[in-house]
């Protein structure tokens, strides 16, 4: 796994052995490429952060800051090592369950990318759903902000009474969501 672009780009990161599913190149370079402009100087959120390639593309192609969130301390671990190895400036890892962190939490984010681990059969935990009922995100979204988040292919959007959904990409197996605060 790689940095595509930016001041880090090309630039191999780790892996955590307890993430399953990092989100592919593939992928994140179709995010970025949708969420273009909104990059640069952005506040960003990276919740269920894993190896932090999330935000790391962010920091790379100019976000001003990025707070990745993860419960898993290898997770953390392997962010402090990436963010080092790439030399991204503005970034810091947090060892905590994302509620949690929400709960406590005061900052506004312009960015904020939630991809815990799928949803895969009906009946099962659904992450994303239970955040966005969970009223927690909302604030923490600041006025123009985005919310992405990914989900299984299979997966109907989660309700979410304080968003807008404003787009769904699906790229495999994944589904990227494009959320807005409701006015």
């Amino acid at each position: 796994m790689r940095i595509i672009a930016g001041s880090a780009g090309r630039i191999a990161i780790k892996v955590p052995a307890a993430v399953a599913r990092p989100t592919t190149d593939f992928v994140r370079q179709a995010v970025f490429s949708i969420l273009a402009g909104r990059v640069e100087n952005a506040r960003v959120l990276d919740l269920f952060a894993g190896s932090g390639a999330i935000g790391l593309e962010a920091l790379s192609r100019g976000a001003a800051s990025c707070v990745f969130v993860d419960e898993n301390r290898q997770a953390c671990t392997v962010i402090t090592e990436n963010l080092a190895k790439t030399r991204l400036d503005g970034g810091r890892a947090v060892k905590s369950d994302v509620a949690s962190f929400l709960k406590r939490d005061t900052a506004s984010y312009d960015l904020i990318f939630a991809d815990p681990p799928y949803w895969k059969h009906h009946g099962d935990k659904d992450p994303i759903g239970a955040l966005l009922k969970s009223r927690l995100l909302a604030p923490r979204l600041a006025p123009d902000g985005w919310l992405i988040a990914e989900i299984s292919a299979n997966q109907s959007p989660p309700a979410a009474d304080e968003f807008t959904l404003i787009d769904r990409r699906e790229y495999g197996g994944s589904a990227i969501l494009f959320y807005v605060a409701r006015a």
